[in-house]
């Protein structure tokens, strides 16, 4: 009898069950001991997948969604492009409001996976009709049997790392975790994941990475929305200028606010010394164990877990471009080199 082909049905299949990895020159000088969990092994290179797929499996359930139904959504690029993908496969439509902040590298991914993208000036309040937020909603509101993802005011987002990316941190660390680091921007996956570690362990601590010029941090420990903490940065998918719904701020213990000069250059620091091409964000929360070192929060026996969220291929024209870089003032910044590593042959 012939042994059946291995394979999987489809690209979703692969979403989930990604590999954790001891870092270990890029934390030389911290205590304690580090992994990453790289999310940028789901199909489309970053922890998003895990919400489109179960997102939109839910209202399929639900009978939200109907053949032709269009998939609508906000997105900084990586829900963007997960959705795109899910939708390709299952055979529905999909229109994505974007941020001008995302990078031409998101954008054109965007528009190569079929998606229609609207591109939304980045620097103006949430309830500018003009901003991604609102544009979403309005052709929501103008398409018929249409659904909107929501993701920021959406609890499915939580729901969906609560039941997979907590799960597998959990087994991957034999229940040894004592510390989860994340970046927090619509805040699901550091919620869901928290949601579920917590339950296990109550002494495991959660930290949060926020950008300057964003609310989360403030919020909370204030519990105030202070529109003056608001103001233009470059980091994307991470922070916020309203408080989104899926973050679960009782679950976080800590945020520790990077800057973008910092992140970028953390960003291209990983690559150099671990062989892990991640996005900016990647290098937002290296930048954050730094920090966080720095201010007590490990020992020699802690074990801390980092979520990794995207790929760096995603950021070609920013944070791993020295034109770009130079741009925006961030050579020189640091006492870090970018040497030219072309030599063109004459």
């Amino acid at each position: 009898m012939k042994k059946p082909i291995n394979a999987h049905s489809n690209i979703l299949d692969l979403i989930g069950k990604t590999p954790l990895v001891q870092l270990n020159e890029i934390v030389a000088p911290l205590t304690g001991n580090f992994y990453a969990k790289l999310e940028s092994f789901n199909p489309g290179h970053s922890s998003k997948d895990r919400i489109a797929a179960y997102i939109i499996e839910e209202a399929e359930r639900k009978g939200i969604l109907k053949p032709g139904s269009t998939i609508i959504e906000t997105t900084s690029g990586n829900t963007g492009f997960s959705l795109a993908m899910v939708s390709i496969v299952k055979g529905y439509k999909c229109i994505l409001a974007v941020s001008s902040k995302s990078s031409p590298d998101k954008i054109d991914m965007l528009r190569s996976m079929g998606a229609k993208v609207y591109v939304c000036p980045a620097h103006v309040s949430a309830n500018d009709p003009r901003s991604y937020y609102e544009v979403a909603k309005q052709l929501h509101e103008e398409i018929d049997n249409s659904i909107y993802i929501n993701q920021y005011f959406n609890e499915l987002n939580i729901e969906a790392h609560y039941k997979t990316t907590g799960p597998e941190i959990w087994e991957q660390t034999n229940g040894h975790i004592t510390h989860l680091v994340a970046c927090s921007g619509t805040g699901g996956t550091i919620s869901g994941i928290a949601r579920f570690l917590k339950e296990q362990n109550p002494n495991i601590r959660v930290l949060g990475v926020d950008a300057y010029g964003s609310v989360l941090k403030k919020y909370h420990e204030t519990g105030e929305f202070d529109h003056n903490e608001i103001y233009p940065y470059r980091i994307e998918g991470l922070g916020k200028n309203l408080i989104p719904s899926a973050t679960d701020f009782d679950r976080i213990d800590h945020y520790t606010k990077v800057s973008d000069a910092d992140s970028a250059h953390m960003a291209r620091k990983v690559a150099c010394t671990e062989g892990i091409f991640g996005g900016y964000t990647t290098g937002a929360v290296v930048q954050a164990l730094y920090q966080l070192n720095e201010e007590g929060e490990f020992d020699e026996n802690s074990n801390v877990v980092a979520v990794f969220p995207d790929h760096g291929s995603r950021y070609m024209s920013k944070v791993y471009s020295n034109e770009w870089m130079e741009n925006q003032g961030f050579l020189g910044t640091k006492n870090v080199e970018t040497p030219e590593r072309i030599e063109y042959v004459k």
